[in-house]
């Protein structure tokens, strides 16, 4: 496989293959009809929503295309049996497409942007891996039951100021503050705070510009993203010093109580008794922090949206919350599992807009895929996923319609395999799934019980994309649901201390509002 390390002056990582130099058939996969000399595909391109972009495409041109920007061309695939080629380990690789090298600058060789033989991807899984087993996942529980009460005490203020609420900055908020607490024993307070936290603003500026350089010619990228890469390096670097001193703190402190960050500075490779460097660490943490909060916020806030816009759909999912959870105020971890239709109106929002929208995959060795596209080793194609989880011949012609029953086990044993991919696959597909999925059932399962959700009937959803996928702009109209007593008020007692006890002015970081 290529190893992809690093940039050249061209703006692209070192030993980027466009598709003309890996498909020797690449004349016979369909392209846009009006391509410019130079320029390439670029009439009537969306380079803000370069997704949605490329599946306005996809619907014309079909299950495998291709776009040239800037003199190079580009392979995108999402046809079922496709996709279920390039998900044959043996075959093909996870490979580190542009959008995610151009995150390497902050986060290295963390798990998600690691290349496949740089080796501290592994020792960083394996060491990582028990973090996310059921035994973990247990101790969690109790402190996202803590977090999601700091998110009902806001929703409840902003109901009785008759105010509507902000649906992705509250989960983004939401999201942030059950990794840190959970993985690193750090409050951020951004319930606390009017505006973002300086760090999701950072993360977000980091995003953004990463998806930036892809639309921008890559030898012209230091002269007219001049001002945007100043804004960038600093965006890097308060990541890092917020990171350096997060560490620096637990160092101090002589561990915590088992978390991930205790994995990552303490634990030794069970075979090899190797440990991750302080860069490594660094690096790790800012994926998690970033890749742990940013795609659980989006998924939240799209199934939010279907829930208030689908109220039959929002009434079953909550009936089922009464009758599973009944009176309890702190429903246990075991649970969660049980609400199986709420985790349907996850799936099928996941589905229908997956928040990290795609994966690349890159040939081992030569080889044809699907019996019909020749690949030399190190060619590499993109996954479109919204494209994938609406491919007719597997999901119906009503593919874009939200569905939750879509996922009842029967629906799901009868699909094809490799057809729903939220999480991307194989090997290197996101090891914090299970993580996110309980976090997600429970916060719904919380919101549900507790509110009626209504949307703004003026309200078409807007897919706002920074490597992401967010709603954009939405907010809800909520009232309070008369419940069981114990459920509605009971006592939310935090096994990490109360909500407040960790607030910015004492955190052992910061000191300060940031």
């Amino acid at each position: 496989m290529a190893e992809t390390t690093g940039t050249t002056g061209t703006g692209l990582p070192t030993g980027f293959r466009g598709a003309e130099q890996g498909w020797p058939g690449l004349h016979r996969i369909p392209r846009p009809p009006h391509r410019l000399p130079l320029l390439g595909d670029v009439l009537g391109a969306d380079r803000r929503r370069p997704v949605q972009d490329s599946m306005r495409f996809a619907r014309e041109l079909g299950p495998i295309f291709r776009r040239r920007a800037f003199g190079k061309e580009f392979v995108f695939v999402w046809g079922a049996p496709l996709v279920a080629d390039l998900a044959d380990e043996s075959r093909f690789a996870k490979h580190v497409g542009l959008g995610v090298a151009n995150l390497r600058p902050v986060a290295g060789d963390g798990l998600f942007t690691a290349y496949n033989h740089e080796p501290n991807w592994q020792l960083a899984h394996d060491v990582l891996a028990p973090g996310f087993g059921r035994e973990a996942m247990e101790g969690y529980h109790g402190m996202m039951l803590a977090v999601a009460g700091r998110l009902t005490d806001h929703w409840d203020r902003e109901l009785a100021a008759g105010r509507t609420v902000d649906v992705p900055g509250d989960m983004t908020r939401l999201t942030l503050e059950t990794i840190a607490r959970t993985g690193f024993g750090h409050d951020f307070a951004s319930f606390e705070r009017d505006r973002p936290h300086p760090f999701v603003t950072a993360m977000v500026g980091t995003l953004r510009y990463a998806q930036r350089l892809n639309s921008v010619p890559g030898p012209l990228a230091p002269l007219l993203l001049r001002s945007a890469a100043r804004r960038n390096a600093a965006d890097m670097a308060y990541l890092d010093r917020t990171v350096d001193a997060l560490v620096a703190a637990r160092r101090r402190s002589g561990g915590g109580e088992g978390d991930l960050l205790d994995r990552m500075l303490a634990t030794a490779h069970p075979e090899t008794g190797e440990k991750l460097s302080a860069e490594n660490v660094r690096k790790q943490v800012i994926t998690f922090l970033v890749a742990g909060h940013e795609t659980t916020s989006g998924a939240l806030s799209f199934a939010l949206h279907y829930l208030a816009r689908h109220p039959g759909i929002a009434a079953r999912a909550r009936a089922e919350v009464d009758r599973v959870w009944g009176d309890t105020p702190r429903p246990g971890y075991d649970r969660v599992a049980k609400l199986r239709y709420v985790r349907r109106v996850l799936d099928e929002s996941l589905r229908l807009w997956p928040t990290a929208p795609a994966f690349a995959r890159e040939a081992r060795q030569d080889t044809v895929l699907a019996g019909e596209h020749p690949m030399r080793a190190g060619a590499w194609a993109l996954v479109l996923t919204p494209m994938l989880h609406r491919e007719p011949e597997v999901w119906g012609e009503d593919a874009d319609r939200f569905d939750p029953d879509r996922f009842t086990a029967a629906a799901v044993r009868a699909r094809p395999p490799h057809t729903f991919k939220p999480f991307g696959t194989g090997a290197r597909a996101c090891i914090g799934r299970q993580f996110a999925l309980h976090e997600a059932t429970l916060v719904l399962g919380l919101l549900l019980r507790r509110y009626e959700l209504y949307a703004d009937p003026g309200y078409r959803l807007t897919v706002s994309e920074r490597l992401t996928l967010m709603p954009e702009g939405l907010r809800l109209r909520l009232e309070r649901r008369p419940a069981h007593p114990a459920a509605a008020d009971g006592p939310r007692h935090d096994p990490a201390g109360p909500a407040r006890s960790l607030s910015a002015d004492r955190c052992p970081v910061h000191r300060s509002a940031d």
